[in-house]
């Protein structure tokens, strides 16, 4: 019957999760993930969810969206778009399927105008920040035949909890910043608004989100820790913000005119106390520049990288 394309229909979703586990066993996906991540996301649009069928059996999936509700304020990114995730069952694949779904996807996205796509640093649903060339060189191999470049190339941390404690010179530099005026303590309903703003303002909206959307989902608030220099906002830590996954750390900030004072090293060491002090045996997350202040300080720290993405970009001509 040959190979035939569309967009997902109602019902895919029976299809695509399992497909998905075999295609990417590395990174698997539960039916209740891909709902959140991808059906209930606010700027979901089946045209953009491009499929492959094989008869009646899904074969391959690319995933196109643009945004449709603003991160913050009214700001739509309207030149700006997106290719969270790709695949193609291990049978079909070298048959073309996965460049034609891709090429659909951005025939998608040059419809609606627009000028630039990335894979895959979609927020607030991405599933993971980049392409691991390691684990997926096909793919890698593929988004730079289409033309997509490597913007940046992130990495992935873990940290053992186990047999964890706060070092006594991190103790004695926090003494010495609270006899400065600095307080360091877990987050109350009135330290959010300023909160939000200062993760938007200062860092990106995706944070501001992570604090509001978490806190709305369950989030407790003695899992945010907020830095104040004589009252006045600084930092912020917080463990638990994506996905309701306790063991996932950030996001994390500290206003850049604040550093070199160690206050993210004091946030850092309290929410990892904080994290042991709840049982957790590990601390992890997706997303830091290896030779950023921030990656220097996990490393420092004692986080290890466990994966490197590369953010990819294509110009739309």
């Amino acid at each position: 019957m040959g190979i035939h394309y569309r967009h997902y229909k109602p019902g895919d979703e029976k299809q695509i999760v399992p497909l998905w586990n075999e295609s990417a066993p590395k990174d698997p996906i539960s039916p209740v993930r891909f709902r959140k991540l991808t059906l209930l996301d606010a700027n979901f649009d089946p045209e953009g969810m491009r499929i492959a069928t094989d008869g009646e059996r899904i074969v391959g999936v690319a995933y196109a969206i643009r945004r449709q509700l603003p991160m913050a304020g009214t700001n739509l990114e309207p030149a700006n778009g997106w290719i969270p995730y790709f695949f193609v069952a291990p049978a079909h694949r070298k048959q073309g399927i996965g460049s034609r779904l891709l090429e659909d996807a951005l025939t998608f996205l040059r419809g609606h105008g627009k000028e630039k796509v990335f894979f895959s640093s979609y927020a607030p649903n991405y599933i993971l920040p980049g392409v691991d060339e390691a684990t997926y060189p096909d793919g890698y191999r593929l988004l730079q035949k289409l033309g997509f470049v490597t913007q940046y190339s992130p990495v992935a941390m873990d940290y053992s909890l186990v047999g964890y404690e706060v070092p006594e010179d991190v103790k004695a530099l926090k003494a010495q910043r609270e006899a400065e005026g600095y307080t360091f303590r877990r987050a109350e309903d009135s330290d959010l608004y300023e909160a939000i703003q200062f993760a938007n303002n200062v860092f990106n909206a995706d944070w501001g989100r992570a604090i509001r959307e978490g806190v709305l989902q369950g989030l407790p608030l003695s899992q945010i820790l907020i830095a104040r220099d004589n009252g006045k906002l600084v930092g912020f830590c917080l463990h638990g913000g994506y996905e309701g996954i306790r063991e996932r750390f950030g996001p994390f900030g500290v206003d850049p005119g604040q550093q070199g004072k160690g206050l993210g090293k004091i946030l850092l060491y309290e929410c990892l106390a904080a994290m042991r002090a709840e049982s957790l045996h590990g601390a992890w997350f997706l997303w830091t520049g290896e030779e950023s202040n921030a990656g220097y300080l996990y490393k420092r720290v004692g986080f290890q990288i466990t994966r490197t993405f590369h953010v990819m970009c294509k110009a739309m001509k």
